[in-house]
């Protein structure tokens, strides 16, 4: 795969392509925009563009088959059809992605087709958005396969709904202002994915060679924290960088991330944390069961189902299974219980977020449950566990990582993220974006481009 964050990408396939699109008649630009993206595609996952393939033209197919004008009066007969395209057809799309993410887990992993995830979640929305009547006007081809496989968005989201893309617009144009602005937010990503995030991420990668037997409180508690920061600045990186090349391709930035560390409390948090897919899953599967609109009881078991669903979409381990159980009943009980201390006391929900999360993150990251629980003996030792080694042994790692620590802190504040933002067109602000693009580029040019972590999912 074609990594954002590697010189291929940067000096090569990005140039060409944006010189070929912004050259292209407006009319034209939605097929260059879906060849590109196929050969992007295809560059890494070979022969598995066929499963994007076949899934884009029968997504589209079946779509232009129960499309129908909103506010038309239907039969019951005509009713009933279009609710059997649109289930038959999610129904597929479903049974496709159940059908690899098992592949890759019991046969092989590089049976999993990168990004499947994503684009099987454009395809549901973009049937069930046909079936509830909310596009306005019938999709063409070209368009709907430029929107399930723009490359931008096609590894790792965010998740855009068909209608929030304008393809409806005839003409659509770049202008210099949204090349700029691109500009400025793929720097940012990238400085957030190649600095910050491969960089304090090999804390965690030595914590997991050392071995959780031996390392102290402290340093467990590093480890938590680093991976949570890793996991974040890798994601949030990735969204910025992606929310960047969509406008320079002429589509709005899409915001993936509100500073979900300053949330106040768990539930806010994953409001702010990829809020595209939060949003996909609120209103493909947490309202359709209900949502709350049923009494207390109905309100837990739906969360409950959205959650234990969000861990197994993330993987087929155990480890998966427990994260999305555990944060299932934390947002149940700061629903049911703890809602009114934390809206009368704002920094406990802020308190919980900063203790809670990485702990959560550690079960995310840790796939073999006895490890897990050897990592917590150590997070809480009162708990047991084997003796530590070298009572010490943060503070080595702490001399070489406290200004990541630091930095990510910093920018887990929002006022210093959209200080940034405000004055992104300064002189001072393109000196140090000028620096930070070409420090970037020295760093993935002297090692190996490493993976966006969600690449897996």
């Amino acid at each position: 795969m074609v990594l954002f964050s590697s010189m291929e990408f940067i000096f090569r396939f990005l140039p060409v392509f944006m010189i070929v699109y912004w050259i292209t008649p407006s009319r034209y630009k939605s097929a260059v925009l879906f060849g590109g993206s196929i050969l992007f595609y295809a560059s890494g996952e070979g022969l598995l563009v066929l499963v994007l393939l076949f899934t884009t033209l029968a997504n589209y197919l079946v779509g232009a088959v129960n499309w129908d004008k909103p506010g038309r009066r239907r039969s019951r007969g005509l009713k009933a059809q279009r609710r059997q395209y649109a289930l038959a057809m999610v129904g597929l799309d479903i049974a496709i992605l159940v059908g690899f993410k098992l592949l890759s887990a019991f046969v092989r992993p590089s049976l999993l087709p990168i990004g499947i995830s994503f684009y099987i979640f454009k395809m549901i929305s973009f049937q069930m958005d046909i079936y509830w009547d909310r596009l306005e006007e019938q999709p063409g081809f070209m368009d709907t396969a430029a929107y399930f496989t723009m490359f931008p968005q096609l590894t790792q989201g965010p998740i855009m709904r068909f209608q929030e893309g304008r393809f409806y617009q005839e003409g659509r144009r770049v202008t210099l202002r949204q090349v700029e602005s691109g500009l400025v937010y793929f720097v940012m990503g990238l400085g957030m994915k190649v600095l910050l995030a491969d960089r304090i991420g090999l804390l965690w990668n030595d914590i997991s060679r050392v071995g959780y037997d031996s390392i102290s409180t402290p340093l467990a508690w590093m480890g938590a924290f680093a991976y949570s920061f890793q996991l974040y600045f890798d994601f949030w990186g990735y969204s910025l960088m992606a929310g960047g090349l969509g406008m320079m391709l002429g589509f709005r930035f899409i915001e993936n991330f509100d500073h979900p560390y300053a949330a106040n409390g768990i539930a806010d948090f994953y409001r702010r944390w990829h809020k595209t897919l939060g949003a996909w899953f609120r209103d493909y599967i947490y309202i359709p069961l209900g949502g709350s609109r049923e009494g207390a009881l109905s309100t837990m078991g739906n969360l409950m189902i959205v959650w234990l669903l969000t861990g197994f979409w993330h993987g087929s381990s155990w480890n998966f299974i427990l994260w999305g159980l555990v944060l299932g009943v934390l947002i149940v009980m700061e629903k049911f219980i703890f809602r009114w201390f934390i809206d009368h006391i704002p920094f406990l929900g802020t308190i919980f977020v900063w203790i809670l999360i990485p702990l959560t993150w550690v079960i995310f990251a840790i796939t073999d449950l006895k490890s897990l629980v050897l990592y917590f003996t150590r997070l809480f030792p009162f708990f047991g566990g084997a003796v530590t080694v070298y009572s010490l042994d943060f503070v080595d790692y702490l001399k070489d990582y406290w200004p990541l620590f630091v930095s990510s802190i910093l920018l887990c504040v929002p006022s210093t993220f959209n200080l940034i933002v405000n004055f992104r067109k300064s002189r001072a602000a393109i000196i140090v974006l000028t620096v930070v693009f070409w420090i970037s580029v020295y760093f993935i040019n002297s090692s190996a481009a490493n993976a966006f972590m969600y690449f897996k999912f």
